[in-house]
């Protein structure tokens, strides 16, 4: 399910809706966005999704999916290839916004986003009042469990894509440039899930053709 609200007062008063992302600087897998508005009580506990347990984070992400209205918004590795990851990024932050709209049947007055940059004439689809707030998973309740359902959400996708690719320790880096996932992309070279377009995964396809294997990979995201 990319979106859900159990409540029919999601449509009736004005929304606040926090926006974060996860993924942005992984080597492979998607980059997945969540819009989340709050419902009433919040969930206790909300923070950063980064401070918190995997326990912690699972859990109040039932809370949030039972209490609040969300959306999910998945983009793949074909398509952060073709268009880069920031765009890639910003898309996938208005499409979890447009299904937060189309489950609760209205605009949202006002759209926080974690950073300092928002998909606001930067995304065709994007048409709504929005705020960058660098530190709003912290600061930002909604933006917090925002990042929460992001994370989790992209999580499980990547320790479900570790079964058919156990080599790469997905199943604890979650495709990020840990050394362990730098030395299995060192032996096995990288898979149809890798980014293709980030220096670590091209070095590898360049040096793997040369045949060349006797090469160190640099952990650093993007080119």
């Amino acid at each position: 399910m990319l979106s859900g609200t159990p409540y029919p007062e999601f449509g009736s008063t004005p929304l606040i809706v926090g926006v974060d992302e996860a993924g942005r600087g992984p080597l492979a897998g998607p980059v997945v966005a969540a819009a989340v508005a709050l419902g009433k009580p919040r969930p206790a506990g909300l923070d950063d999704s980064k401070k918190l347990t995997r326990e912690q984070r699972e859990h109040l992400e039932g809370r949030i999916r039972r209490r609040c209205a969300f959306g999910i918004g998945v983009v793949e590795v074909e398509l952060i290839d073709e268009i880069n990851i920031f765009h890639a990024t910003m898309l996938a932050m208005t499409l979890a916004v447009t299904r937060l709209c189309e489950v609760v049947g209205c605009d949202p007055l006002q759209i926080l986003v974690d950073g300092n940059l928002t998909p606001a004439k930067r995304q065709p689809g994007w048409r709504w009042p929005a705020r960058a707030i660098v530190g709003g998973d912290e600061s930002e309740p909604c933006i917090s469990a925002a990042s929460i359902i992001a994370k989790t959400h992209r999580d499980r996708i990547m320790r479900q894509h570790a079964l058919n690719h156990p080599h790469y320790g997905w199943d604890t880096n979650v495709g990020y440039s840990t050394p362990t996932h730098l030395k299995a992309l060192r032996e096995h070279g990288p898979c149809a899930l890798h980014r293709k377009s980030f220096a670590p995964v091209r070095n590898a396809i360049d040096l793997s053709l040369s045949g060349n294997t006797s090469f160190d990979l640099v952990a650093i995201e993007a080119a």
